[in-house]
């Protein structure tokens, strides 16, 4: 019986797509933050700021997860 609920439970989270959204929106604001970007030259630098603390943090917890 707890592998037919193990099989259950994986089927469930290989349908989940919950994540997909979240990404999708991740993705189009790092294009629309280039577009700015491209478009404001002075929206640059405080964009290129905020990247470098998003690849600090994200760098940070891919250490320390592992």
């Amino acid at each position: 019986m707890k592998k037919v609920t193990n099989l259950i439970w994986a089927l469930r989270i290989w349908r989940d797509t919950r994540g997909q959204d979240l990404i999708e929106y991740a993705l189009m604001a790092g294009f629309v933050a280039v577009a700015a970007g491209a478009i404001m030259p002075n929206v640059a630098s405080s964009i290129s700021t905020i990247f470098s603390k998003v690849s600090t943090t994200m760098s940070t917890a891919a250490t320390t997860g592992s």
